[in-house]
């Protein structure tokens, strides 16, 4: 009881194979196969008519044609309804099998002496249609081409053993028929087997596409994702076009040979507003802050940010530490940017007003918002950011230098846009920058109308979660900021349906509604797709109904209907010149033929010389040709003989690799098998005198002398025609072999038969009919009976059913081909997309970093943090670009000098291919700033294990990184007419590492040791690289020689005490380029 309530497993691969695939194939084969039957019928009554037969007088004949017509036609009409077909499928196919049977045995009894050869050809044709054209499994063609042997062996034996006149000759027929359809079973199942290897092979690779292209359509969706999280739209499609033709070049950055350009993306963009916001007070709170609450508060904070920004059609371009900047007008032009940015500005110090209120924690919110026009794009090789370069970008930053906190700064500019949206007030001239002081310009500050009504609201005190214990402010103020829900970095990806499984299953739901009467519904298949069929299960049904066989006559991108060629001519090329290992089968089951052919020859003849010789020596030819094919299952055997021999295993590659010689070889098979069929024709004699015309010759004496005068028995002829129909079969045992081929080879071999049977040996035939109606009341046998019309018929009826299966094949082993070529086209394509996705996700992130967010170890549950102790950093700057940049009509507005600028940073990113140095990692460019750092790829808590001399070893990487940098700064120098010098900044220590942001996702490292080495930089000297004392001393250890600079004023750290490097030698060893 508890089988039958066990749940039952969902349908497998197999089942919907057999329950829709196979039947879509051969349901034109069926009908076909009706259609070859009804035409063959009419024939038979054309026929007979023509010969001057009384149709009435033989009524059999007559009726068991009229029945068949009657019964066929109307198995034509239940099987041209394909909802009927699909749904009584067998019981349908039982119907067409048991109906040509009974034809069969109808043709038998009618229109004449029954005798062993009788419809052998056609019992024949029962066999290998059964195998061929049927819908049926294996099994069931088998054992229905098996009874179908039977039933003509047993029938005849019953009914022709009591007959004493039938006895000399019987027994060795019903042997020759027994060989007869054996070989037909074997060759039919033959057929089918590789048939249904081909068909399921080409079933799974159509599931195998499928698969890689849900891949590439992820793969596709991934880095688009990637991409627009990196680059606005437009930008990305120009970028992406240059990545695919580096991935395709194989190269990942440019030759240093090369002297043109880098590839320059950017534009400029008139009527913009730029908004530059800084978190007043968070460099104290960051440093209480543990990594993972450092990394979260601003992931929470900025993702609140990029919120706000896409609510106010806003850009934002970059993070720097902690500060935010962004844009409207982006890349499309809008008219209201300068009221969209100021409306985010307040936003901003609205949402920090709140957090405040909320936590105690003393930070604020100062943004300074200016428009005017900018140059956007990327520049660089790695690390694509998207930013905005111009004199009103820096004003912009200026504002926000020289702004009030929790306020917005505008320009006069800002101010004229906003057509009085907002009430405004003048700034203080205490709080000017120098820079907006030496610009003169009034600038003003804006007046947020919710201001009033954020502060009553704050009266209320701080949230209930003050109550209690007291926490640190960095703690309360990541519990608030948890409470915003900002959504993680990369977390779309996620949503992204990735197939990481190999295998090819079909879709869950498809399988899952497929119950044997539910895939036996033609109105539930592709022809009538529901509306419950999700896009998958719908994109796999257009894939499995782009296999249905009757798509070959119909118009096609991929086959010429009338020859199926396919239409690109390399395709054509390349399939007709594709190996085929399997054709040493095709020969061994052509040997089979033959060998029954042979058999048969010796059964029904007197076995004289000749005919032994001539076997014999074709017994020769194909035991040579088939050791040529199977050559290499010899090698070992080979291998242990003369050296001379050791040629000979390549000979069956050369038989599968090369096209001419396998159709050379295929075609001398199959005509060798065509000749030996009529071979026996040729000992009869030439003679066309019958001695059986006689009327005194008894029917006795014809049975006891079955022979001519020196020659063969007369029964050989039937036997001959029925060796040649094998003959015909032997023709489309070559699966693979062109259409237009068989279709010569079956015309030849049509012709020749008919031309034996019907002229130049049709006497042999009378000759036979004579010595069976003698007595003078036997009438004219019917057309059934005498053996040249009905072999003539049988030949044309195997003509047309092999020409159908042959074109089928054809269709089958092109489809083959074309799907097989798909798949590996876009396996490559995805393959392609998997290293574009993987290139830009490392453009975006270190290659340590990456697989966290991306394949099969995502793992973007909780955001990406990590802590180090020692990292070194550097920031290296052109401070004389700042000078060099104008904005003229010259160099278009400040391109060129862009140009200029994206070719420094372009051959700093080169360095980074270097073997020596993979250890660093370029974090981001500032404006000419180069921001660096190495140690990074250190897994976290290692450094603290080693000891200090072997953790901090990665600095001296970096001061030859640094020395690299301003070699390079020397060549564009050179070729420039420049005199730029490089100032750099070094220092190291404990960082935090991290991923923030969800519209944007940045890596970027936070900590004193970041600032430190900024203010390296800032107050650093030109052709310099300025170190603090720690890292003067580990430098010192590590053979290089630093000078003491002095104690200088560092913003925010007081009084410090600074060295320079000295970079005439690089070590106390080797000499080495100075820096700038």
């Amino acid at each position: 009881m508890a089988r039958l309530f066990r749940p039952r497993p969902p349908p497998s691969e197999d089942l919907f194979y057999e329950t829709y695939y196979s039947l879509s194939q051969q349901y034109p084969l069926l009908l076909l196969l009706l259609v070859i039957v009804l035409c063959a019928l009419v024939a038979l009554l054309a026929v007979a008519w023509a010969s001057g037969r009384e149709l009435a007088s033989d009524s059999g004949f007559l009726t068991t044609v009229l029945c068949a017509l009657g019964g066929f036609s109307l198995l034509l009409g239940l099987a041209s309804r394909e909802q009927r077909l699909r749904r009584w499928t067998r019981p349908l196919s039982g119907l067409v099998w048991v109906a040509l049977l009974g034809l069969g045995h109808g043709f038998l009894f009618t229109g004449g002496v029954v005798r062993a050869w009788d419809q052998v050809s056609f019992f024949l044709f029962v066999i290998f249609t059964v195998y061929t054209m049927l819908p049926l499994g294996m099994r069931d063609a088998a054992a229905a081409g098996l009874a179908s042997s039977l039933s003509h062996l047993l029938v005849l034996g019953l009914y022709l053993g009591p007959q004493p006149d039938s006895w000399p000759a019987l027994l060795p027929q019903l042997v020759a028929n027994a060989v007869l359809f054996l070989c037909g079973n074997v060759a039919g199942a033959y057929h089918k087997a590789l048939m249904e290897r081909a068909l399921r092979a080409t079933f799974r690779e159509a599931l195998s596409s499928l698969h890689s292209r849900r891949r590439l359509d992820t793969e596709k969706k991934h880095q688009e994702h990637l991409l627009l999280s990196i680059l606005p739209a437009y930008l990305a499609r120009e970028m992406k076009a240059e990545i695919m033709a580096r991935l395709q070049a194989g190269q990942g950055s440019r030759p240093e040979s090369t002297n043109n350009f880098h590839s320059l993306y950017v534009k400029r963009h008139r009527g913009v507003s730029v908004l530059y916001a800084d978190i007043v007070g968070f460099t104290r709170l960051a440093s209480e802050c543990s990594p993972k609450e450092l990394v979260l508060m601003l992931n929470e904070l900025f993702g609140k940010f990029d919120q706000i920004a896409k609510e106010h059609e806003c850009m934002r371009i970059k993070i720097l530490g902690d500060c935010y900047y962004c844009v409207s007008g982006l890349p499309l032009s809008l008219p209201d940017h300068a009221i969209n940015c100021v409306r985010m500005g307040l936003d901003m110090c609205r949402a920090i007003r709140k957090l405040r209120a909320a936590t105690g924690v003393d930070i604020n919110m100062r943004v300074g918002v200016h428009s005017g026009s900018v140059l956007c794009g990327v520049i660089g090789l790695q690390k694509w950011q998207y930013d905005v370069w111009s004199h009103d970008v820096t004003l912009a930053n200026h504002m926000e230098a020289g702004g009030v906190p929790g306020r917005v700064h505008i320009t006069g500019a800002t101010l004229a846009l906003l057509a009085g949206a907002y009430a405004v007030e003048d700034a203080a001239m205490e709080h000017r920058d120098p820079y907006l002081q030496e610009l003169g310009e009034p600038t003003y500050l804006v007046i947020d109308p919710r201001a009033e009504e954020d502060e009553k609201g704050i009266a209320g005190g701080l949230l209930s979660s003050l109550e209690g214990p007291k926490m640190r402010p960095s703690l309360l103020m990541t519990r608030y900021l948890e409470s915003w829900g900002a959504a993680k970095p990369f977390a779309h990806l996620s949503h992204i349906d990735s197939p990481v499984s190999t295998s090819t299953p079909l879709p869950e739901k498809t399988l899952a509604s497929f119950s044997p009467q539910w895939s036996l519904d033609r109105s539930r298949t592709p022809w009538g797709l529901d509306d419950e069929l999700d896009t998958g299960d719908a994109k796999f049904f257009q894939v499995i109904e782009q296999l249905n066989s009757q798509k070959q006559w119909k118009q096609s991108k991929d086959f010429n209907p009338l020859t199926l060629y396919f239409r690109e001519k390399e395709m054509e090329k390349e399939y007709r010149l594709s190996a085929l290992p399997a054709f040493k089968y095709y020969a061994a089951c052509t040997f089979l033929v033959f060998l029954s052919n042979f058999i048969i020859q010796m059964l029904v003849t007197n076995r004289p010389p000749a005919l032994a010789i001539t076997y014999s020596i074709t017994f020769l030819l194909f035991l040579l040709l088939l050791f040529v094919c199977f050559s290499e299952h010899l090698t070992r055997c080979v291998l242990k003989g003369p050296k001379m021999l050791h040629w000979l295993p390549a000979l069956s590659g050369l038989v599968a690799t090369w096209p001419g010689l396998r159709v050379a070889l295929g075609t001398a098979t199959i005509l060798l098998v065509f000749v030996m069929a009529i071979t026996s024709l040729f000992f009869l004699p030439a003679s066309s005198n019958c001695p059986f015309r006689t009327a005194n010759v008894s029917s006795m004496a014809f049975n006891l002398s079955w022979e001519l005068p020196g020659s063969l028995p007369l029964i050989s002829v039937p036997y001959s025609m029925h060796c040649c129909v094998l003959g015909f079969l032997s023709c489309s045992l070559f699966l693979h072999m062109s259409f237009e081929l068989k279709l010569l080879l079956l015309l030849l071999w049509l012709a020749a038969s008919c031309s034996l049977f019907l002229h130049s040996h049709a006497w042999l035939s009378d000759c036979l009919i004579a010595g069976l109606y003698m007595g003078p009341l036997d009438s004219r046998p019917g057309v059934l009976k005498e053996p040249k019309l009905m072999g003539t018929i049988s030949f044309f009826i195997f003509f047309f059913t092999l020409l159908v299966l042959a074109r089928q094949n054809e269709y089958y082993c092109r489809l083959d081909f074309l799907w097989k070529k798909k798949l590996r086209q876009e396996r490559e394509e995805t393959e392609t997309m998997e290293n574009l996705t993987r290139l830009l996700l490392e453009n975006v992130l270190p290659a340590h970093v990456a697989p966290q967010f991306i394949g099969q170890n995502r793992r973007n549950e909780d955001l990406y943090h990590q802590s180090y102790e020692c990292v070194c950093v550097l920031f290296a700057s052109v401070p004389d670009f700042k000078e060099f940049y104008s904005e003229s009509n010259i160099n278009h507005e400040g391109l060129e000098c862009l140009r200029l600028l994206n070719e420094i940073i372009a051959d700093f990113d080169e360095l980074l291919s270097k073997p020596k140095f993979s250890g660093v990692e370029k974090i981001k460019t500032i404006s000419s700033t180069y921001m660096a750092a190495t140690g990074l790829n250190a897994t976290s808590g290692q450094d603290a294990q080693q000891d200090a001399e072997r953790s901090c070893s990665h600095l001296g990487t970096m001061v030859e990184f640094a020395v690299a940098l301003g070699s390079k700064l020397d060549v564009i120098n050179k070729h420039s007419f420049n005199n730029f010098r490089l100032r750099v900044g070094l220092n190291h220590g404990p960082v935090v590492a991290g991923v923030i942001g969800a519209q944007k996702p940045q890596y970027d490292i936070w900590g004193n040791t970041v600032n430190v080495a900024s203010r390296m930089e800032s107050t650093g000297v030109l052709g310099k690289i300025q170190v603090t004392e720690e890292t003067a001393q580990a430098l010192k250890s590590l053979g290089y020689i630093c000078y003491r600079r002095g104690v200088i004023k560092v913003k925010g750290k007081g009084q410090l005490c600074t060295y320079f490097l000295n970079t005439d030698l690089t070590r106390t060893g080797p000499p080495s380029a100075t820096l700038g």
